[in-house]
């Protein structure tokens, strides 16, 4: 019964949010351009399936994805885990955390994988290039991205850095690349830093990083625990243009290969 007193809720604070949307759209179709829409019916029901899946996504969160990544972090931080039972070590050793880079990292690599707005993306990138952007190249650029982000990110959560440091070092490198990078391809990077936060990545990243500064004694879970998201989205710019740059060196390998072949 719970359950679905929460449903209905969630689907009325849904229906609330998605509200203003509808009324944009449709407001600007027969007020402004003043044509009938083809397919209302379907849009409609698009519009009821956005709004209830919406709304079991929410209670998803909230009943499993946002509890996992905490008790995650908790699990992988527990000194009992790192150290030993009955060991007892003063102070934060970042070195002893290598399990969690790795989770970190995992689920970095895996939900954006998974990330509806990536393959969104991707498809729309293969068919605009004529297929030179390959769909699984950049998904997997991305991820790569995204994977090492979120890693470094909890490495500065342990160690308590400031995460200022970190965004100057990596947006300087980002305008070196741009200065570089094929004009074409820059723009999708930009992008493909920005869906990166969204539906799957977003909440359990998120999660972890506040479990994270929840049970690693001295950090401050307003300070440290949020912060992973701007890694999330800024690495993937950088590996999206190391991958087209890595692409543009292996076609000139190839021609310069074939030249010599014909000679």
């Amino acid at each position: 019964m719970e359950t679905l007193i929460n449903l209905f809720w969630s689907l009325v604070a849904t229906s609330r949010d998605v509200l203003p949307i509808a009324v944009v759209l449709f407001g600007f179709q027969y007020l402004v351009i003043r044509q009938p829409l083809p397919n209302l019916r379907s849009i409609i029901i698009g519009f009821i399936y956005v709004v209830v899946g919406l709304s079991f996504f929410l209670i998803g969160l909230e009943k499993a994805l946002f509890p996992l990544g905490k008790l995650m972090a908790a699990q992988l931080t527990d000194p009992a885990f790192i150290h030993g039972v009955g060991v007892v070590v003063e102070g934060v050793n970042w070195q002893d955390y290598y399990m969690v880079y790795l989770f970190a990292a995992a689920i970095g690599f895996a939900t954006t994988i998974a990330e509806p707005s990536l393959m969104a993306i991707a498809i729309k990138a293969n068919r605009v290039s004529g297929g030179t952007v390959s769909i699984w190249g950049l998904r997997l650029a991305v991820a790569v991205g995204v994977a090492f982000g979120v890693a470094l990110g909890t490495y500065r959560i342990i160690t308590g850095t400031p995460l200022h440091y970190y965004i100057i070092v990596g947006y300087a490198i980002v305008i070196v690349q741009t200065i570089r990078a094929n004009r074409a391809v820059i723009p999708l990077a930009y992008d493909s830093g920005g869906v990166t936060t969204s539906t799957v990545t977003v909440p359990l990243v998120t999660a972890l990083g506040l479990g994270l500064a929840t049970t690693i004694p001295g950090r401050s879970s307003l300070l440290d625990g949020f912060g992973l998201i701007a890694f999330a989205s800024l690495f993937p710019v950088i590996t999206v243009m190391a991958y087209s740059n890595f692409g543009e060196w292996l076609r000139k390998r190839r021609r310069i290969r074939g030249d010599a072949n014909e000679v």
